[in-house]
């Protein structure tokens, strides 16, 4: 192979789950089998690195200031879902189960890693918090030590004061399994099997 087709495959490479022979079958396939679709590949990437961006209130993927959730005035703003990530809250969309607002981190607690509060989208949080916005704070992060050390921070440094309330989903969710690799039936499960979170 050429030293340009080894350098996008090497790129394709490091997408999640895309291994050797799966970025190599995409690449190929967009040189040899279907060039034709590569031009409108990349131009579709370069429009949406130039649109996308995080919303200004949660942080998920937004093409203006709000996203269409945090938008839409039919959702209960006052019932909001912390996630890890946005892939995790496209699957609990996914399931139906929920009507409310949701807050992406961007990751979890980590000391082992370096992540700390001040890497996370706690801030944000911390605004719609104070400006009254939450009336429940419902914690839908992995159920793992750094899940565990997240909640416990959120709970203790955001959700103590006032008339907050704090719910933990944990109900149908395995043990250090997350919200994304969850189906439609259990996510519901946890979202209506939710605990007091202290």
């Amino acid at each position: 192979m050429t030293p340009a087709f080894e350098k996008l495959q090497q790129h394709l490479k490091q997408l999640p789950g895309l291994g050797y022979r799966s970025s190599e079958r995409i690449a190929l396939h967009l040189l040899v089998e279907k060039p034709a679709r590569l031009a409108s590949l990349v131009s579709a990437l370069e429009a949406a690195a130039a649109a996308v961006r995080r919303c200004d209130r949660c942080g998920n993927l937004a093409e203006g200031p709000l996203c269409g959730i945090c938008a839409d005035e039919r959702r209960d703003r006052g019932l909001v879902c912390v996630v890890e990530h946005v892939p995790d809250l496209v699957a609990i969309e996914r399931s139906g189960a929920f009507r409310g607002t949701y807050h992406v981190l961007h990751g979890k607690l980590s000391p082992i890693h370096g992540v700390g509060p001040g890497d996370l989208n706690v801030a944000a949080l911390r605004g719609r918090i104070e400006a009254g916005e939450v009336g429940e704070l419902i914690l839908a992060l992995p159920n793992d030590v750094e899940g565990e050390a997240t909640c416990h921070y959120l709970t203790e440094h955001l959700a103590g004061a006032g008339e907050l309330k704090t719910t933990r989903i944990g109900f149908g969710l395995p043990s250090g399994g997350g919200v994304l690799y969850a189906d439609s039936v259990t996510l519901k499960s946890a979202l209506e099997g939710r605990r007091g979170y202290h």
